[in-house]
Formats: C-alpha cells, structure tokens, sequence
C-alpha cells in the first residue's frame, strides 16, 4: 500500500497507541498517519492535525442549537462582553475544551473590538465605501490603475482582519486567525462551532 511499494515500515500497536495519547485521534486514523508519514510522529501529529481540519469542514453545515453565552469583564469594570457560542449538544457545550473556547473568544473581543462576527456580517455599503477610499488613497499614491486595484483587494483584507472576529489573528497566538482556532476546536471536540453574536461595552464609550 506504501507509494514506493518497497518501503513499508512495521507500524506496532504501541506506537499507535502512543500517538493517540499524544493526539486525542481514533486508533485507524493514528495507524493511518503512521503508515503516510512512514512511522515519524511529528509528522504523523501535522497529518492528523490537518486531517482534523479537513474534517471540521465538513462538519460546518450541521446545526447548533446549543452553547453558551460568557461574558468577561476587563479592567475593573471599564470594559465588558457577552458572547454567544454554540455547539451540536449540551454534552459538548459543557466541557472544559468549549468553556475555555468561548472565554478566550470573549476576551479576543475585549482586547480586539471587532464590529461583526464575519465578513458575511458586513453590509455591502460600508465594504463599497472602504473600497472606495482605498481606491482614492492608492491613486492619489501615484498607482496605476491595476495596481491600486490589488491594493483595494489587499487593505481590504487588512480591514476585515481588523473588524471581522474570525478574521483577527488570535490573541494568544497571532499566527492563527480566531476562525483557525474554531476549527481546531471542531476537530478535537467532534461537533460545529459557531459564533452567534457579541456584545462589547466599554465604560463612557457613548459620551
């Protein structure tokens, strides 16, 4: 079954068995990354974690009718936030992986302000606006006409990083976007993971 066809490495229970006290993942699919990756465990981590993601993909259409709302306050009482998380089922929405995802998804609010969930959540006139300003910004710069056009595309990007939740990279690691830890999530607990909605409130903000 090995792709060179000469190369099949002896894959023995316990390290499967190692693998899946390392990964949390099934025992075919442990076994299945240890023949892919020809018995390397970083490797085999890196396969599995993907296959996890791959997996959460699938799993994003299914309802979620269940969940949590947190809230988090900052500062002594100068900012505070609800949010709304939910999941498949109750025994899900009560473990300690879904608890920590929506408290660090209540602080991710707190510190980063974000304005919508998800890009799908902005009006199309406020993107028709930025658009706009950015197209006059980059031809006062001097751009020609296609290059201000990839540079509308790209401080686009840039803004939904800023106000979209899913699009910001997560606070405690930056190199992952909020959305990228949802979906590590999906694939360790089994089940989709949706952010309903959020609200943020900062102490004086409406004076």
């Amino acid at each position: 079954m090995n792709a060179g066809g000469h190369l099949l490495m002896e894959i023995t229970a316990s390290m499967v068995k190692e693998l899946r006290e390392r990964t949390g993942a099934g025992m075919m699919d442990c076994k299945r990354a240890l023949v892919e990756t020809e018995g390397d465990f970083d490797k085999a981590v890196i396969f599995l974690r993907e296959k996890g993601l791959a997996a959460a993909s699938k799993r994003a259409g299914r309802e979620t009718a269940e969940g949590v709302v947190d809230s988090y306050i900052h500062m002594g009482g100068r900012i505070g936030v609800l949010i709304e998380v939910n999941c498949e089922t109750d025994f899900v929405a009560k473990t300690d992986q879904f608890r920590t995802l929506a408290r660090d998804l209540a602080m991710q609010v707190a510190a980063s302000k974000p304005l919508y969930v998800s890009r799908d959540e902005v009006p199309d006139d406020v993107i028709e606006g930025e658009r706009q300003i950015y197209r006059s910004q980059a031809l006062n710069e001097g751009k020609p006409e296609k290059i201000a056009d990839k540079i509308v595309e790209g401080r686009l990007e840039k803004f939904y990083q800023e106000v979209c939740l899913l699009d910001q990279p997560f606070i405690r690691e930056p190199e992952k976007s909020v959305e990228e830890l949802i979906r590590e999530t999906i694939g360790l607990l089994g089940e989709n993971i949706t952010v309903r909605r959020f609200a943020r409130f900062e102490r004086g903000e409406s004076l």
